[in-house]
């Protein structure tokens, strides 16, 4: 039992420890001078509610006081009663809450270590007259610094344009307000930023930094002046432009504010013919004559004026040498190097150029010098990414300018901005001719290695076929007859690619060349058909009139007794006839017939005009043809039928036809020739069906009868 208790013991004091605060460490002490005494110490927050009381006590006479704070205020607590140095005081830190107290060590503080001050204050930074190269710093100390202290002091300075801070420490032994330094070793005509920080000797806390203060060092006569040229094609009242470009000289600092340019050109054959121009601008033209001229600048200011720079400007005939056989880039992590070959070794000055290629208008030319060296480099956010920029390097030989040498790149590609534009042209049977445009130059974003045509039959695969960038139409070929597609053309560079609007089209159904084809076999057959007709009539002309105008047959001259045999005069009698006929003034009357007798009377008319005619000739002719010149005679088939004249004498029974039984007559007759009720002299038959196998006979046609017939009847008889 014993045993068991004494284990659980330092288990039960470890439980009762973890219920008390956190023991105050890392206590640092801070002497703001004449404001108060602060200190800090760690943890900085604590989860339960703890005060904590700071002890102080001074360590000469060992009077003491105390400051309160909690965790909840934060792990700090200052005095604020009068100090003053070099007093030395012991700082120990309590921390209570409800299950104990926890005291930290004791510390030592001297106050003269750890006085911390107000930062000074900058009054002005400006140069010194007389003096280049320096600007004088002007402030006041801080209020509340030790009047009898001295201050250690720390300037740090930097020019406007650069982010690289330099520092410079001195001493003032603080009995002045008001303080100075010369700040010397710097650029003419640059402006510098300010501040400072100060501490009390043997402290080690700094003051913070003063506010920045800018201040312009004194300027100089302008350096040296590096110039060039651009020569226009066009002339403007007969004369040449050429621009000259101006700029600092390479190298040079900008050490002065140039006020402006003093130009002088004249022709290289006649320098007496020199003018001048004063101008401000940096891109001044000139208007110059087809000869040679030389070109003087100088820059002034007001303290004088920069050394001669010297051009000459060749002849508008001049031809310039070639000495540049190559030229490539290369890109490096964040530059951009030209290289160039060249087999002159006496050349070595070059003059690069290079200016944005894009749609609009032309952009400002940059330039640059280059000296024992065959190569150039730019810093890669010196230039416009997705840009394509001209390059041309032209080399100097002395005063001579020779033929330059131009080449495209970019420091960094994109996809392009947008896709071609497609069209579809000579759409054919299987055939169809793709055509784009180029994309334009500030929707490139890279230079297009090639163009990809995608194209997909509706519910088919795609297919794809991909050509150089320099090729801008295309003909798809093995398509389907009458099948709708859908193409689109892909523009691509080396950082990806950009598909164009898809465009649709439908194949035709038949070609342009298959119709003329078919075209030229018809009107090929028709005209060889033409010409064998024309030959065949030529040759046998009658037979050709007989086939294209067939001879209609005259029924006044055809013969329709011939289906009659040679007793028709006696078997016929016309006496069954007479109840047919009306008699009255001896005029026949239109009826209809049976259509076996209209079948049968179609045999041989002629035949029966001659048996009428032997029988009584001339009265039959007149009595059959009404004894009137043209008249017209009517098929027995037509329902209307115009009266004609006629006497029949009395004939005996007479069979119509030869292929007739002999009995059959009268009942054929009856058949043949039925009353005519209702028929009068000027009336129309109504009765009877016209015969349809008959329609289109020619007994069914209506002809003129001729004047000679019954002379024609005569002389056959």
């Amino acid at each position: 039992m014993w045993a068991w208790t004494l284990w659980m013991l330092p288990l039960l004091c470890r439980f009762g420890l973890a219920d008390l605060p956190a023991k105050p460490e890392n206590i640092s002490c801070v002497f703001y001078y004449t404001k108060n005494f602060t200190c800090t110490w760690s943890p900085e927050k604590e989860a339960n509610s703890i005060s904590y009381t700071v002890r102080r006590t001074l360590c000469y006479v060992r009077e003491n006081d105390t400051c309160n704070s909690t965790s909840k205020a934060g792990s700090s607590c200052s005095f604020y009663s009068s100090l003053t140095p070099p007093d030395i005081y012991i700082i120990q830190v309590e921390a209570k809450n409800a299950y104990g107290i926890i005291k930290s060590d004791i510390t030592y503080w001297d106050l003269t270590t750890i006085t911390k001050i107000e930062p000074p204050k900058i009054s002005s930074v400006k140069p010194v007259l007389g003096l280049k190269q320096m600007v004088q710093i002007k402030w006041t100390q801080p209020v509340l610094a030790p009047k009898s202290s001295t201050l250690n002091y720390t300037l740090r300075f930097r020019a406007v344009n650069s982010t690289h801070w330099m520092e410079v420490n001195f001493t003032r032994s603080g009995k002045n307000e008001e303080e100075a330094y010369n700040l010397t070793g710097l650029q003419a005509f640059t402006e510098y930023v300010v501040a400072l920080q100060c501490v009390v000797h043997k402290s080690r806390f700094w003051s913070g930094w003063s506010q920045e203060k800018m201040g312009v060092t004194v300027e100089e006569a302008p350096h040296g002046l590096d110039l060039w040229r651009v020569l226009r094609s066009d002339k403007v009242d007969g004369k040449r432009p050429v621009q000259l470009l101006l700029k600092k000289a390479k190298g040079a600092p900008v050490l002065e504010k140039v006020l402006g340019y003093k130009i002088q050109y004249f022709p290289e054959n006649n320098s007496n013919l020199r003018e001048t121009m004063n101008t401000t601008n940096q891109q001044p033209e000139l208007y110059l004559g087809n000869q040679t001229y030389w070109v003087h600048v100088r820059s002034y200011n007001s303290l004088g004026e920069s050394p001669e720079a010297t051009l000459r400007i060749p002849a508008i005939d001049e031809k310039l040498f070639h000495c540049i056989e190559a030229m490539h880039t290369c890109l490096t992590q964040d530059q951009l190097v030209v290289e160039w070959q060249s087999s002159a070794l006496e050349v070595d000055t070059w003059m690069v150029e290079w200016v944005p290629d894009v749609d609009s208008k032309p952009s400002a030319i940059s330039w640059e010098s280059v000296s024992h060296a065959r190569n150039w480099t730019i810093q890669q956010d010196e230039l416009e990414p997705f840009w394509c920029y001209n390059i041309s390097v032209y080399p100097m030989l002395q005063n001579l300018v020779g033929e330059p040498y131009s080449i495209q790149a970019y420091v960094k590609e994109g996809v392009p901005s947008e896709g071609p534009e497609t069209k579809v042209e000579n759409i054919g049977v299987r055939t169809v001719t793709i055509t784009w445009k180029e994309i334009p130059k500030r929707h490139r974003n890279g230079f297009i290695n090639n163009y990809t045509i995608f194209y997909q039959a509706e519910d088919g695969k795609e297919f794809s076929k991909t050509v150089n960038s320099s090729i801008l139409q295309y003909d798809l070929e093995s398509l389907t007859r009458k099948t709708s597609y859908t193409v689109q053309v892909m523009a691509s560079t080396s950082a990806g690619g950009i598909n164009g609007t898809g465009i649709n089209f439908k194949t035709l159904s038949i070609s342009v060349f298959e119709i003329f084809l078919v075209t030229s076999l018809v009107g090929g057959g028709l005209l060889i058909l033409i010409i064998l007709t024309v030959v065949y009539g030529i040759k046998k002309p009658n037979k050709l009139k007989h086939l294209c105008w067939p001879d209609v047959p005259n029924p006044a001259e055809s013969s329709i007794a011939t289906w009659c045999g040679d007793d028709f005069k006696g078997k016929l009698n016309l006496k069954e006839f007479d109840d047919s006929v009306n008699r009255e003034d001896g005029i026949l009357k239109p009826c209809y017939s049976p259509n076996d007798f209209i079948d049968k009377l179609v045999v041989n008319f002629e035949n029966f005009l001659e048996v009428v005619s032997a029988e009584n000739p001339g009265k039959g002719c007149e009595n059959i043809l009404g004894g009137e010149k043209n008249e017209y005679v009517a098929s027995p088939n037509r329902p209307y039928c115009p009266t004609v004249s006629t006497e029949i004498p009395p004939r005996g029974p007479q069979c119509l036809s030869s292929g007739m039984l002999e009995g059959t007559c009268p009942e054929t007759r009856e058949r043949l020739l039925p009353p005519t009720q209702g028929c009068g002299p000027d009336h129309l038959c109504e009765e009877g069906a016209p015969n349809p196998y008959l329609k289109n006979s020619v007994t069914t046609r209506e002809f003129l009868v001729s004047e000679k017939l019954p002379e024609q009847i005569h002389r056959e008889v």
